[in-house]
């Protein structure tokens, strides 16, 4: 026979749950209080998960602002019958929702309100590849280096990596903020473009490192020691200066997949790890020197009278040419770290989600990328899977939308 729900022992059993929680609770405040420490750890928490960091900007976040722990890269191809009063619809649209979520705001038609409350430092970046100007019927717009990189010797590229029509950067210091907006916005998009592929990183939590600690990647070399920091070198390595030019306020960006071969960097001993790279481990100096910010000094040599960093370590090819200093990027990289793949070659699935910011990728990256690919001692250990070109507009003023002064062109 069926047993009949009982009102009676339902009551009667909710009674006995209530008897065992107020012991609970009563034990639970027989504890000892927290810790002075622990009581400032939760409140810097309740902090940072509240920070915003302000969308309307003259350059859009998330390009020169400080790293954030955790990014979704998503490149989207526009549907096939896409056209320009759809891109400006979507544009209007994305716009809207991450200029209100990474404020802390619940975006029109969202009932999800607690999910946006605590933004850590959320950042929303939009990027167009050439296939975005050609639906928009704007081909003629396109820069010169809006187009597939050149092809280098170690490529070893695949198409579930590689372009894309738009590039959306979601980061944050929560991944739980990531991962909402980014759903959000596949979601919000769903008739207008579909995801072609989503890259996920890491970087440390916010806290983890000193102000002015370099973080260090998978291989636990220091990256990122060599990179543009000022405000003039921004100005004339970056940021596009032509008033004339859609993009005037806005730069390119270049994102490189990069698969590290774990295994045999493992097996390589500490003094092969640093003259592959050029510098130290512990410290990350320059070889020959001794602190991680002394100047990279190819002409310093060893006891023996050798050069003391190879000619063909990372360090020395990634060198910008005395005559060409203008061959320097802006970098923001982050590490990813995904479970095995069976039969892959690896037995980690790990690597680098490399995005590289600068005002043209072909006199700017290129130059140095092919000289990587033609020497450096750090391909026995690194494959480059995926390559995308996109061209990021400039930031948004409180009235605007991504891309305007150019999609009202």
């Amino acid at each position: 026979m069926t047993q009949q729900f009982s009102r009676r022992k339902f009551f009667a059993g909710a009674g006995l749950f209530s008897t065992v929680a107020t012991a609970g609770a009563l034990s639970a405040c027989a504890k000892p209080e927290t810790s002075d420490a622990s009581s400032e750890a939760a409140q810097s928490g309740i902090e940072l998960a509240t920070e915003t960091i302000a969308f309307d900007q003259p350059h859009q976040a998330g390009i020169h602002t400080k790293h954030q722990a955790h990014q979704w890269l998503i490149a989207f191809n526009l549907a096939e019958d896409a056209d320009r009063d759809g891109v400006i619809r979507l544009m209007k649209l994305w716009t809207d929702d991450a200029r209100k979520l990474t404020q802390g705001e619940i975006p029109l038609g969202s009932l999800d309100e607690e999910m946006v409350t605590r933004p850590a430092n959320l950042t929303a970046t939009i990027g167009y590849g050439r296939g975005f100007l050609v639906k928009a019927g704007l081909e003629d717009h396109a820069p010169v280096w809006l187009d597939k990189l050149p092809e280098y010797p170690t490529d070893e590229l695949l198409p579930e990596w590689s372009e894309g029509d738009i590039c959306l950067q979601i980061a944050a210091d929560d991944p739980v903020a990531v991962s909402y907006a980014s759903r959000w916005m596949i979601k919000a998009a769903k008739r207008y473009a579909t995801p072609a592929w989503v890259q996920e990183g890491f970087s440390y939590a916010d806290g983890v490192l000193a102000e002015s600690e370099t973080p260090r990647n998978l291989f636990g070399q220091k990256d990122g020691t060599v990179n543009l920091r000022t405000e003039e070198e921004l100005d004339s390595l970056v940021w596009i200066s032509d008033s004339e030019n859609w993009l005037n306020g806005g730069t390119s960006l270049v994102v490189r997949r990069i698969e590290m071969d774990m295994d045999g960097w493992d097996a390589a001993d500490r003094g092969v790890r640093e003259l592959s790279m050029g510098r130290t481990i512990a410290e990350g100096a320059p070889l020959g020197q001794e602190k991680e910010f002394d100047d990279v000094d190819l002409t310093v040599t060893d006891s023996y009278g050798l050069p003391a960093i190879d000619s063909k370590s990372h360090v020395a090819r990634a060198h910008p040419p005395v005559d060409n200093p203008e061959q320097q990027i802006l970098r923001r990289v982050y590490n990813y770290d995904l479970p095995p793949i069976p039969g892959h070659r690896f037995t980690s699935n790990s690597g680098l989600v490399f995005g590289s910011f600068q005002q043209d990728p072909l006199t700017q990256f290129h130059p140095i990328q092919q000289r990587l690919a033609e020497a450096d001692r750090l391909n026995e250990w690194i494959f480059h899977t995926g390559s995308a070109v996109f061209a990021i507009p400039r930031g948004t003023a409180p009235d605007e939308y991504w891309g305007q002064s150019l999609l009202e062109t």
